[in-house]
């Protein structure tokens, strides 16, 4: 079996606008980890929301030497959302099924998810009870993605989005058992809002498993600010910009603000909406 730690050389990222924009360096910077000599060679994805819906792009080989991500940095999809990863294979083999963003549909609207970390046992946990949502591939992080999704059934049972603290609830109720399996951090979203846990990752310097395993970054951006003022080029109307991106490790020299350990984050529009911390018994 593969070293617990392994999985955590994923990378996550994501980006919350408060207008369409499209993620430039951001993605090329995240793709160069993703390189054949680097520590994420496995596969790549990324998911812009276009209203309730999302294109989704992916690849089972490397994003460092790829021609759409090249592609998608000055020709991608303006959007207020988006979920990227980088994979580094620890369960599953390295096929297009066990690549992620993994997508699922819930209450019409498509919902993303994306997990970096390594969690043994959950591929023998026994499947609920007449379960909608099954995993295509073979890996630990669609298995509890499609967990997640049967719990959330109960919330998106009507034809409005459910209230945001609700789903809060049920997202940190779900990291509170997938922490003690192993590295949980992870990203999810359901077109209204961006959520992300942290939790622990190899930390470049130690080389040990600790917190954090999500930064965060947030900058107001004015038209026409270039990169690095901005991490994301506007795209779209002609006011200021306020971007958040959440990132495995820090992408670029400025600020970035580490989550606690167990930290989960609500984002919307750009803008921190609602924060939680694991209850300390």
């Amino acid at each position: 079996m593969n070293m617990p730690g392994m999985a955590t050389k994923c990378e996550l990222l994501a980006m919350s606008a408060s207008q369409p924009a499209r993620l430039t360096l951001s993605l090329r910077t995240l793709a160069s980890h993703g390189a054949p000599d680097a520590a994420s060679p496995d596969g790549w994805g990324v998911a812009f929301y276009q209203g309730d819906h999302v294109v989704l792009h992916r690849e089972a080989a490397p994003a460092g030497d790829s021609a759409l991500v090249r592609e998608l940095e000055t020709g991608g999809p303006s959007t207020p959302l988006a979920l990227s990863h980088i994979r580094r294979a620890t369960q599953g083999a390295v096929t297009l099924a066990n690549t992620q963003p993994f997508v699922r549909e819930l209450a019409g609207r498509t919902h993303v998810f994306a997990h970096n970390g390594n969690l043994p046992g959950v591929l023998e946990r026994t499947p609920l009870p007449a379960s909608r949502y099954h995993p295509v591939g073979q890996t630990d992080s669609e298995r509890v993605f499609c967990d997640l999704m049967e719990r959330l059934g109960a919330l998106w049972n009507g034809a409005f989005v459910p209230p945001l603290q609700d789903r809060l609830s049920l997202l940190a109720a779900f990291a509170a058992e997938l922490r003690p399996l192993g590295p949980a951090n992870f990203l999810y979203a359901d077109g209204d809002a961006l959520f992300a846990h942290g939790h622990r990752r190899i930390q470049r310097e130690s080389g040990r498993i600790e917190p954090p395993g999500l930064w965060l970054l947030q900058r107001h951006c004015k038209p026409g600010d270039p990169f690095p003022d901005c991490p994301a080029i506007a795209v779209r109307g002609a006011g200021p910009q306020t971007v958040m991106l959440v990132a495995s490790v820090p992408l670029t020299t400025q600020t970035w603000r580490p989550l606690a350990e167990g930290e989960l984050v609500a984002i919307r529009g750009g803008e921190l909406v609602s924060t939680t911390l694991p209850v300390v018994s």
